[in-house]
This record gives C-alpha cells, structure tokens and sequence, in this order.
C-alpha cells in the first residue's frame, strides 16, 4: 500500500481553483497574480514539487513581460529574456535529471521523449544554456508551450487521475524490445567463447550492447512513471516516499528486464538438448553459463535487486496452474485436451537450475531473508500442502524444492512434515501448513523449540475438542439460553485452561471494538 503524499494544497479544490487562475484567460492578468501569490504563500510554508515551482517561474516571467510592455518607457529586453530562458531550462532540467540513472548517461533528448516533452524545448534548453540566448519571441513561445504541457501532464492527471495524459497515446509508446539486443549479445558470446582470439575484437562491441541493456533498463524506470499514470515529480517529495517510489520503480522495470530474460532463446537454450542441467546438480550447463554469467554478474552489481525479482518470476512461473487447452473435434459431442504451447518440462528444468546458480552464487539477503530460504518460502507456498499430488506441470518446481531440502535438514524436516499431514483432516493439514510458513517467514534459519511445537499441539487438540455452538442450519442451540452462571460454568469448561467467558457480573459491558 503507498503511503499518502503530502501537498501543499488543502483539498483538490484549492489546487483546482489555483489551475482556474492559471488556464481560464490566457489575458486574465489578475487571475495570474493570483495564481502567483498562492505559490509564493506555498513556498513559504513547504518545498514545492518541481511542476509548481516551474509553474511559478514561467507567471513570473509572464507577469514581468506583461508590466513591460504595459510600461511606456522603453527598457533593454535582456533580463526578461533571461528571466524566461532560466525558467525552461530549470523546467526541462528538473524533469530529466532525476531519470538520469544508471551506470551509463542517457541523452536528454531520449528521455524528454518518454516524458512527451516537445523537442525544441529541449533544444531551446540547449541553446540557451550553451550558445547565444534565444529570442524574445521564441522564448514566449517556449512558455506557452511549457504551461500547456504542464496542463496536460500535471494538472489533468492530480485533478482525475483516471484520465491519461492527452498526448501519451502519441509519444509513450511502448518500451523498445530489449530480447534483439540479448541476442545480439548471445551471438557475440558465441564468437568469443569459441574463439579466445576474437575477444579484443568484439570488446567494442560487447560493451556497446551491455550499455544498451543499461539504458534500456533506464528508459523502463521512465516507462514505471507512464504505466501508473504519473509523471516524475520528485522534488517537495518527503525522502521515505521517494526512496519507496525509486524502489518501485526499479522494481517494475527489472521485471520486464526478467520477463526478457526467461525469453526461449536467452537464458533457456532454443535446443532442447541444451537445456539439461549438469548431472549430479540442479545447475545450467558450461555453454550456458559461458554465454551469459558475465551479463548477469555486471547487472547484478549494478542492480543488487535483480536476483531476488529473478529468483521470484522464475518460480512463479514454474508454480503456476497452468491449465490444459480445451479444443473442440470434429465431433460437437467429443473435445480433447491439448498442452498449452509454453508447457515444456525441459524449459522448465532449465529455469529451475538457473534459480539454483542464482540461490549458490549469492549470499545476499532477499527483504531480510537469504535467498535458499526466500525460495523454499515461495515454493512452498506455490506447491501447497499435498506435495505427493503435485500435477506434472509443476514438476520443476518440485524437482527444485527437493533439491534444496536435500541441501539443509531443517527443510527437509519442514518437508516431512507436511507430506506426512497429506493424509490428515483438512483443517489440521492447513493450520500445520500455515504454522510451518509462518516459522519460516518469521524465524527462518532458527530451530524450533521442542517445547514450542508440544505446546502448539496441545492448543491444536484443545481446538479441535471444543464442541460446536451452531447447528448444521446455523440457529444457535438451547444451551446457549442457559442463565449467566450456567453460561459462565459451562464456558469454564469449553474453553482452553486460563480463558473464561466474561458475564454481567464481572462488569462486562457490549462496547465497539477496539475501545475497553
């Protein structure tokens, strides 16, 4: 859940009514002074997002160029053209450089366009800041232009934010294809591993394509923005919700970087024979590590957050219910049950052992939890309960659980258990399931106690002991119109020793909930 943002408007009327003074009469000079001194009031008392300090700059510059040539004396233009050159280019500036991360640059033209920005803002940013100052009538075109990008990017989405960006459809398009460049990448890895000579040729080369994955990892952190309606304005934002909205973001763009990734073709070898792990160990093959460890070891260290997104979108995949196509025959009255094309055990296997390398190559820590105790949670949890009626389209994942209970005791004690409940009541199996992933979502890599668990059973037995106090129809029984002290004698015995049901008499009265 995202925790609410603080603005420096009251309601949404009050920014509605600011964007009124702003928009409703492009001459409505007063309105503008307004719009101005509610800014102004604004900075005074919090830090304002970039948009609304861009905003204040441009009426400001209006305003002064309104007073000009309302005034009759003639005065040098240069401070005004100053006075709106300064207030694009913080505009522009403000709104690309905090999209400018990465290990590799990206240009400031690239980014604007993911943003919709109009080209010739920036190159007017450009010019102004390196090479002679535009003219007056440029830059007044400039701010016009900047104010009705402002509307649509700014102002219409807080306003409604079920509306998009009204030139989105035209210049967002979708993120580029990242799995041509890892292609081109795996052929180049290919050459080079191959042929050990061929390394200083290609290097150029390589490193041009590794910078390409950078970038593009870069441009899907933009695309984060786009895919939830909002644009980038982190300025006046508080430092926790910026930290929990980069790491958002860096989140959703390494998913579409794995979903790349788990591409046929790129991690999983388009041959069949190629995907088989190494014998005796649940890992990829030589070829395979040969072509993409360095890829991954210079990701990983750049985005310490990629091998846990992997490790889950690799077993989601190979945890998911994955359900038979149903085609109809020629015959209205007979179907059959094809495979979906994407059920394919050996490239499963092969992503399994990929979620292997990555559980033995690092030691880091997945949200506090190390990666081998990540994954038995998640496996866990997506296999269920009764792992002996595991269907064979989860096959792989089971393949991967059992080799990581065969690598730690206390899994494999986990395990037993819960295979030996596969054949208990229902209710019993779930609550020892739901024990067993609270423990290792709470207290794994600690042994539990023996007196822990004999004291959890003895609750377990006292439960399931209790006698109902509904009928199967659901009216309450006799027993429960017995008197107060009956009530009271009778809860002392159904209840668990040291509960007891509070009367009348102990000075209980009705009362909402979370109020004594």
């Amino acid at each position: 859940m995202r925790l609410p943002r603080r603005t420096p408007w009251a309601s949404l009327a009050e920014f509605d009514e600011l964007c009124s003074w702003v928009y409703t009469d492009e001459n409505d000079w007063d309105s503008k002074t307004l719009a101005v001194q509610r800014l102004s009031a604004w900075k005074a008392i919090t830090t304002l997002p970039h948009a609304l300090e861009s905003l204040l700059a441009l009426l400001v510059a209006l305003l002064q160029d309104n007073a000009q040539q309302a005034s009759t004396s003639s005065t040098s233009t240069l401070s005004l053209r100053q006075s709106y050159a300064t207030a694009v280019i913080r505009l522009v500036n403000g709104l690309v450089d905090p999209l400018q991360v990465g290990a590799y640059a990206r240009s400031i033209s690239s980014i604007a366009a993911q943003l919709g920005l109009p080209a010739w803002l920036v190159e007017l940013r450009h010019a102004a800041t390196h090479e002679d100052l535009p003219s007056l009538e440029l830059l007044r075109d400039a701010a016009r232009e900047s104010l009705a990008w402002l509307l649509h990017h700014y102002f219409i989405p807080t306003l409604n934010p079920s509306l998009q960006p009204q030139s989105q459809s035209q210049t967002h398009g979708p993120l580029r294809p990242l799995v041509p460049a890892l292609k081109q990448y795996k052929t180049l890895q290919k050459l080079t591993t191959r042929d050990a000579s061929l390394r200083t040729r290609y290097a150029a080369d390589t490193t041009k394509l590794v910078r390409d994955v950078e970038r593009w990892i870069a441009e899907a952190r933009v695309a984060a923005n786009i895919a939830a309606g909002e644009a980038e304005w982190a300025a006046g934002v508080g430092a926790d919700e910026a930290s929990d909205g980069e790491e958002r973001k860096e989140r959703w763009a390494l998913e579409r970087l794995c979903d790349a990734l788990l591409e046929k073709g790129i991690l999983v070898p388009m041959s069949r024979r190629k995907r088989a792990p190494v014998k005796g160990s649940l890992l990829p093959g030589q070829p395979s590590l040969a072509l993409w460890t360095s890829l991954l070891e210079h990701l990983i260290a750049h985005h310490p957050m990629l091998p846990s997104v992997l490790l889950s979108r690799i077993i989601t995949h190979l945890t998911a219910e994955q359900d038979a196509l149903v085609l109809p025959t020629e015959e209205a009255s007979t179907e059959t049950t094809t495979p979906r094309p994407h059920q394919d055990p050996s490239y499963d296997i092969c992503l399994a052992s990929w979620a292997m390398w990555l559980m033995d190559t690092r030691d880091a820590e997945a949200n506090g939890v190390p990666y081998r105790d990540h994954a038995f949670l998640l496996l866990a949890n997506g296999l269920g309960p009764r792992l002996t009626e595991v269907t064979r389209t989860k096959s792989a994942a089971l393949t991967l659980f059992d080799t990581l209970c065969a690598s730690d005791p206390q899994f494999a004690a986990v395990k037993e258990v819960i295979v030996t409940d596969a054949n208990s009541p229902s209710e019993v199996r779930q609550l020892h399931h739901d024990q067993f992933t609270l423990s290792i979502s709470t207290n794994i890599g600690q042994q539990w106690d023996e007196k822990i668990i004999n004291v959890m059973d003895e609750r377990l037995k006292v439960l399931l002991s209790l006698p109902a106090d509904e009928d199967a129809s659901g009216s309450v029984t006799p027993a429960a119109e017995e008197t107060p002290s009956a009530e009271s004698a009778k809860s002392t015995e159904a209840h668990p020793p040291g509960w007891r049901l509070l009367t009348d008499s102990d000075g209980w009265k009705p009362c909402p909930i979370g109020i004594f």
